[in-house]
């Protein structure tokens, strides 16, 4: 795959050592930023440090990390954490995943989040074509389909029927833009269960033309919570570009390097990282989807220059210009430190690693 980095100037052993250090900042006990953590019996997790709890969407982040680090034995420990103390056996969310828990396995909810359960099916894939499959638990292959079977067959369903379009959550009204990864549907029409690849393939085609409604047409913005119809939900309910939001042009740049570009969504990137070029870190606002800076600061200013440098990655030539500068901002970002580094963290190391070429496809 395409190193940017270096087509930007950058050194590769520069680059990659930028991937040790990511990777030393999350995992390695020894770093005093480390949130991933050894635990009893072979497990281990990914502390969401800000809110003080484990949840799917870090657990599923860590073992994306693991797989593209060929990390093997930190993947099979956040995998044995997560069917020992997120999964739900019981009532109508059986066969999904408890988003919230406490360090210690005590869950915090009794329903999912369906990001979670996406990332957690395709790294599975991932795993099988990296590793092989195990037995039990380590049957990556079946576990994964098992995930997706459960999500469009189940009781409570994560996708809506009628359109392809992944939930906020089982059965609800409105999505989450950032959910939409049509990336990972392509990979599911060739990995998971046969039955179900043309429901995967449509899934793929409707979650780009979402993405393409989802986001303002001059900014590139799209809002955290939205409507099946991608009109933002009201300012007061998510309706705003805060940050899950950050994650569109993240999805979008992962969706380019995979599969190619789409021209409405390499616009996009474009709009995006053209609307936040110039502006330093201390800058960065809470947003409509307008362009209209709110009075808070971004609560995570790391992650939208991690993920506006990211879109780097799928738009236009014309662009470069501007693209160049945000992967250099980003570049001279150093990761966070503090209560709030989880999220931030996470995201910056995924966009080093598609920035790098390193974010593969399995």
């Amino acid at each position: 795959m395409k190193n940017i980095f270096e087509d930007y100037g950058y050194s590769k052993f520069d680059v990659e050592n930028r991937i040790i250090d990511c990777w030393n900042n999350i995992f390695d006990k020894a770093n005093p930023n480390h949130f991933y953590f050894d635990a009893c019996d072979g497990m281990g997790y990914i502390e969401d440090t800000g809110n003080d709890d484990v949840r799917t969407e870090g657990m599923s982040y860590g073992m994306m990390m693991a797989v593209q680090m060929n990390r093997k034995d930190i993947f099979d420990k956040i995998w044995k954490w997560v069917k020992t103390y997120m999964y739900l056996d019981s009532g109508p969310n059986a066969g999904y995943f408890c988003w919230s828990n406490q360090p210690d396995g005590k869950k915090n909810a009794d329903g999912p989040a369906p990001d979670g359960e996406e990332y957690f099916a395709l790294t599975l894939f991932f795993a099988a074509k990296r590793w092989g499959n195990g037995d039990g638990i380590f049957n990556y292959t079946e576990q994964a389909r098992s995930i997706l079977r459960t999500a469009i067959h189940g009781e409570s369903k994560m996708w809506f029927e009628e359109n392809h379009h992944i939930r906020f959550v089982p059965n609800c009204p409105f999505t989450d833009p950032s959910y939409h990864l049509p990336h990972f549907y392509e990979i599911f029409a060739e990995c998971a269960d046969k039955c179900d690849s043309s429901y995967w393939k449509a899934a793929a085609k409707a979650s780009r033309q979402y993405i393409a409604k989802a986001c303002h047409p001059e900014t590139g913005l799209a809002a955290e919570y939205a409507d099946d119809d991608g009109k933002p939900l009201p300012p007061k309910s998510h309706g705003t570009f805060f940050s899950d939001a950050y994650r569109v042009a993240a999805n979008i740049a992962v969706d380019s390097l995979w599969f190619g570009q789409t021209k409405e969504l390499s616009e996009i990137a474009g709009k995006i990282i053209k609307f936040f070029d110039g502006k330093e870190m201390y800058e960065l606002k809470d947003y409509m989807v307008d362009g209209r800076p709110l009075k808070k600061n971004a609560r995570h200013p790391v992650a939208l220059i991690a993920t506006i440098a990211q879109a780097a990655a799928a738009v236009e030539p014309g662009n470069r210009a501007c693209a160049e500068r945000a992967v250099r901002r980003f570049w001279e970002t150093p990761m966070r430190t503090g209560r709030r580094r989880y999220y931030d963290n996470c995201l910056y190391f995924f966009a080093v690693l598609a920035l790098s070429g390193k974010y593969v496809k399995y």
